[in-house]
């Protein structure tokens, strides 16, 4: 089954938003659980047409954003439904996110940061091609947290 891809709709962000919300230590990818973020998601203007919702038969499944930080460089955020995590999805929405981005912007490369405690992602992400960059540490959700940045090469 294949996926829609169509920039973000308001109704669609506050969906995300307010109704997606994750099980235990994963529960820090919740949109409400930094302020700021929430903020920046829910304003239609700073998603722009950068922040894509990931639709399978009109349900609603995922979403990404791409932000253009240097020469064909773009950087990548996403998110699964919280009921379809850890189910095998990941690599399948990951690499079909991938072609579209590839065939709407013609990256060289694309970063990504992911919280190093999330070995579920990181795992994925590697399965996929994603190469580890660096650690660093980014205040987030109320404290300081260590990320990995990961790179992919087209």
């Amino acid at each position: 089954m294949r996926y829609h891809f169509s920039v973000m709709t308001q109704e669609q962000a506050e969906d995300i938003a307010f109704n997606w919300h994750y099980d235990g230590e994963y529960s820090f990818y919740d949109m409400e659980a930094d302020k700021e973020d929430l903020e920046e998601f829910l304003d239609q203007e700073k998603r722009g047409d950068s922040t894509f919702a990931v639709t399978q038969k009109n349900e609603l499944i995922a979403f990404f954003s791409t932000i253009h930080v240097a020469d064909r460089t773009f950087d990548l955020g996403l998110g699964m439904k919280p009921s379809l995590t850890g189910k095998g999805k990941g690599k399948k929405f990951l690499r079909e996110a991938l072609n579209f981005i590839q065939s709407e912007f013609k990256p060289e490369k694309i970063t990504l940061s992911v919280a190093a405690f999330n070995q579920r992602a990181i795992r994925v992400y590697r399965e996929v091609g994603f190469k580890d960059v660096e650690t660093f540490m980014q205040d987030t959700n109320g404290s300081v947290f260590e990320f990995l940045k990961m790179e992919y090469k087209m």
